[in-house]
């Protein structure tokens, strides 16, 4: 059985969320990287290993637009060089498995459960009035806000700082596990969308 980097199980894990279990693929692989095989198929992204997933998110280039109030200038560094992105989220599996002494791609799951949001709101025009309402989010859109999220706080930890990108992405996936409604962006996002949910409804 082949072990995730050569270092880490993916047998055992545990996703207590049966709506992203379904959309989570945790197929054993060295090397998280299918060459884009899945991009042609409806919801081929869902066979997709997760920690592969992730290091896709990471590949965004900057808009230089204002995100949370910050804004984000990749400058390229990181769009199309897949191998460097899954270099930082190596960098930071072995980082969280020192800090929590527990299987990293667990805590990256743990991570991603806490952070994925329940409700999100859809714009609906009716009669030339347009107005939000509350709706449910499907499985495969609830994991992708949570990598995206994890992801952007990486790199907003690492714009403009001596911090490094792979440093960023371990602490925001431990603070995340452990639900920290403080330093945790992802799950500040998710309660955001939420609220406006709420208020849509």
């Amino acid at each position: 059985m082949d072990k995730l980097f050569g270092k880490y199980s993916l047998e055992n894990l545990e996703v207590k969320d049966l709506s992203l279990a379904q959309a989570m693929s945790l197929k054993s692989t060295e090397v998280p990287h299918s060459f884009g095989r899945h991009k042609k198929r409806a919801l081929g992204k869902i066979e997709m290993n997760v920690v592969e997933r992730l290091a896709n998110k990471l590949m965004r280039g900057g808009t230089g637009e204002k995100t949370s109030g910050k804004v984000i200038r990749s400058d390229g560094r990181m769009q199309g060089k897949k191998l460097k992105a899954l270099k930082f989220v190596e960098k930071a599996l072995d980082t969280v498995e020192k800090e929590t002494k527990e299987n990293p791609v667990q805590v990256l799951l743990r991570a991603l459960e806490n952070s994925a949001p329940r409700e999100d709101v859809t714009r609906v025009s009716h009669g030339g009035v347009s107005y939000q309402i509350a709706v449910d989010i499907s499985a495969t859109r609830r994991l992708d806000m949570a990598l995206r999220n994890i992801a952007l706080a990486a790199l907003m930890g690492t714009y403009g700082k001596p911090k490094s990108l792979d440093k960023a992405l371990a602490e925001e996936i431990i603070s995340t596990a452990k639900g920290d409604v403080q330093t945790s962006y992802a799950i500040k996002k998710r309660d955001e969308t939420e609220r406006m949910a709420r208020s849509a409804r």
